[in-house]
């Protein structure tokens, strides 16, 4: 972790760094099931999926942001997960209908929910070899310092977004702007990823859960 993140969460950052950690264990200790099947056309369905959940991202974080204030800043953490959520089930639904939902485990979702807004957290889950990719197991401990890392980045961005709860109409579209954008690029990690051969097996052994409330403490550890 490099020291900007470090400082991220000290001091009075440090309460709304635990809260978002708490909200990124229960994201990977729970991912969703899909009702998709394995698609003829995965990119054409891929893509129909990866419109729908971001406009669905966007009129979310738009209505939430519109309250001015405090009121606003109140919305923020529920609207993150909110969105956090929407993509685990696009990333469900998206390894469903390219029939790999074999390898949708908390090392994929992570990978790709943050690999465009947090990709030095993520890089070392997946390794590319030409058209293959391999799956990495990391140890509960690094489990951990990816989750942290994954926090502190989240907990700078929350406090940027804040700002614009302020000023409500203006504030609102960008905000609402911002989640397409994000849920779009979680959409195209997750279509890049299953679209190729993954093979599921390196690295040490699997990470036990991690439990919300004690490891969310432990994330503070450096």
């Amino acid at each position: 972790m490099n020291e900007n993140d470090e400082i991220a969460v000290r001091g009075a950052d440090s309460e709304l760094f635990r809260k978002v950690s708490e909200k990124l264990i229960d994201l990977v200790g729970s991912i969703p099931m899909s009702g998709e099947n394995a698609a003829a056309d995965p990119r054409t369905r891929a893509r129909a999926l990866v419109s729908t959940a971001a406009l669905k991202s966007a009129v979310i974080s738009g209505s939430l942001a519109i309250p001015p204030g405090p009121l606003g800043l109140i919305t923020i953490l529920p609207d993150l997960y909110a969105i956090w959520r929407i993509q685990a089930q696009l990333v469900a639904d998206i390894a469903a209908v390219y029939g790999k939902t074999g390898f949708l485990t908390q090392e994929t979702m992570l990978f790709c929910l943050f690999k465009h807004a947090a990709a030095q957290a993520v890089r070392d889950l997946i390794v590319r070899a030409g058209e293959r990719v391999l799956i990495k197991r990391p140890t509960l401990r690094a489990s951990q310092r990816i989750l942290a890392k994954i926090g502190a980045k989240t907990t700078q961005r929350v406090f940027g977004r804040g700002a614009s709860r302020w000023v409500p109409i203006v504030g609102a579209l960008g905000v609402a702007g911002y989640a397409y954008y994000d849920t779009g690029a979680a959409g195209q990690t997750a279509m890049d990823l299953f679209s190729r051969d993954i093979d599921g097996g390196a690295g040490s052994h699997r990470p036990q859960k991690l439990r919300r409330r004690r490891d969310a403490r432990d994330l503070m550890i450096y």
